[in-house]
């Protein structure tokens, strides 16, 4: 039976993925990149995906797995499972090579030149299209786990979709601007950047189809654990060095700990 929760939750990974559409949008109506506001935005949503990572999913997993199998193998089986989504999230980065990986840097105004100077080469949409196929691929987990945490703390999903939704704009920056240099055609392009978002509640739906008949407080705290270390990487991987590139060095700091304080007096209004 779908309730109102599961809804919700479908609700926070549909937003979460199509924010890649703003990306788009800020390639078509901006020449340049506004690098001070991404970097202070990308440190923000490192900042509250690490902080509610390790202070409040890690602990959630850990208090389901120790009540399920006591103190000592529940501990373990928690940190097991933190590392393992972080090898789960490296091994599909190390998968995609690097000129089609959706986290690898991109600016507007770059894009925007390479792209004219390649504008006859069909390369130019085969990047655009392996781009999306590449978002698509990332954001599955993505989805999976801003899914769980909303099902679990709906204000806790709140945040990770946010932060998620931030991220996802340099990525539709990336599928965007190549597939309209190499088509000309505007409405296109955004279509396939904000559409290539879609993995995101599919990776939810499908995450709700083959578990939630078999989630019990042992694969709940399994599934948060992972979804911790999912988080933690795609920050430390992916998030604070683009926050870096686009910006100057404090300003992604700044967005860091800015995130980090709103997350923790978000979590204790909620107390």
């Amino acid at each position: 039976m779908i309730t109102e929760t599961i809804l919700f939750a479908f609700g926070l990974t549909l937003f979460a993925g199509l924010s890649t559409g703003i990306g788009s949008v800020m390639a078509f109506f901006t020449k340049t990149t506004n690098t001070k506001f991404l970097s202070l935005a990308l440190g923000f949503s490192a900042g509250v995906m690490i902080y509610v990572s390790m202070v409040e999913i890690f602990f959630k997993a850990k208090e389901s797995l120790v009540a399920e199998m006591g103190l000592k193998t529940g501990s373990w089986i928690t940190v097991i499972s933190f590392f393992g989504g972080m090898l789960f999230i490296a091994l599909i980065d190390k998968l995609i090579p690097s000129i089609e990986n959706p986290h690898e840097i991109r600016m507007v105004e770059e894009m925007g030149d390479k792209a004219k100077k390649e504008h006859k080469n069909k390369k130019l949409m085969k990047m655009g299209m392996f781009t999306a196929l590449a978002i698509a691929i990332h954001n599955f987990p993505e989805g999976l786990a801003t899914f769980t945490a909303a099902l679990t703390d709906p204000s806790l999903g709140i945040a990770i979709a946010v932060a998620i939704a931030i991220h996802n704009i340099p990525e539709g920056i990336a599928v965007s601007v190549p597939i309209y240099f190499a088509t000309g055609d505007k409405k296109k392009a955004f279509w396939y950047s904000f559409l290539s978002g879609l993995a995101e509640p599919v990776g939810a739906l499908i995450g709700y189809l083959i578990l939630m008949p078999f989630l019990s407080d042992t694969l709940f705290g399994i599934l948060f654990a992972g979804v911790a270390g999912i988080m933690v990487f795609i920050s430390i991987d992916e998030l604070l060095p683009a926050a870096r590139e686009y910006g100057e060095h404090h300003l992604s700091i700044y967005g860091l700990v800015l995130g980090m304080a709103v997350m923790a007096v978000s979590l204790l209004m909620f107390i």
